[in-house]
């Protein structure tokens, strides 16, 4: 499913001073299909302009009414201003899913590495089920790097930490580039994300990696990656760029 269709703002909140989770259901009250890992684009004009923007997918569960997405404020963004304005009940044009940022069936490896900062994190609270299955059926290991500045920044936070403590397979390390967190949490690190892929000691041979969010940072981690011998169909890639 591709074609346009109507979201209606089921709710929101913040998860800090620059970031708000959203939750839409489709205005005709049917089911938008997807794969963990897709996004859609939302449509709107802009000083006389046709204008998109696109979000990944949040949503836990694939088979919910909901489509959650995490959006982070850019000062005079129009999508922003016009996201921000919006009333439960309000409703605006999107179209998709769209998207190949999924994990695929066909996959034989034995760890995956998912690296993320910002709401480049978001595809990987919606593949959670998935991952849970893939854990539970054929033993694989993952392991979420996710970089942010401070605490506060930590989205989702509970999710993954709440899904690494009943998954010894899953391992979450948040990573924090300026503010530590108070008490520090057992897998916590300091410095940027791609600088501590070093010590999850990639394997050529059995890891996969996922690369979604800052430019600079899938940039780096990839040179990273490719410089630990991972084979370029082995480092997959989606980076998030705020347009005015």
């Amino acid at each position: 499913m591709s074609n346009q269709f109507s979201l209606t703002l089921e709710s929101s909140r913040m998860h800090n001073q620059s970031c708000r989770h959203m939750a839409f259901r489709l205005s005709d009250g049917a089911t938008l299909p997807f794969i963990p890992g897709q996004f859609i684009q939302i449509h709107f004009e802009h000083a006389g302009r046709a204008l998109r923007r696109s979000y990944s997918i949040a949503t836990l569960d694939a088979h919910s009414a909901l489509i959650e997405i995490a959006v982070s404020y850019v000062e005079h963004g129009p999508a922003s201003t016009l996201l921000a304005a919006l009333k439960e009940g309000d409703s605006l044009s999107a179209s998709g899913p769209f998207g190949r940022f999924v994990l695929n069936a066909q996959d034989q490896n034995q760890r995956y590495l998912l690296i993320a900062t910002g709401t480049g994190v978001t595809p990987y609270r919606a593949m959670l089920p998935l991952i849970e299955q893939r854990i539970s059926e054929h033993g694989q290991a993952f392991v979420l790097l996710f970089g942010a500045r401070s605490n506060d920044e930590l989205l989702y936070a509970q999710d993954f930490e709440n899904f690494a403590r009943v998954h010894p397979n899953f391992r979450y390390y948040p990573c924090f580039s300026r503010t530590p967190r108070s008490p520090a949490g057992p897998f916590d690190r300091s410095g940027y994300v791609q600088t501590a892929i070093a010590e999850l000691n990639p394997d050529p041979q059995n890891d996969i990696a996922y690369l979604c969010g800052n430019p600079n940072m899938v940039d780096q981690a990839f040179e990273a990656l490719k410089t630990a011998g991972l084979s370029i169909p082995h480092i997959r890639r989606e980076k998030y760029i705020s347009p005015k």
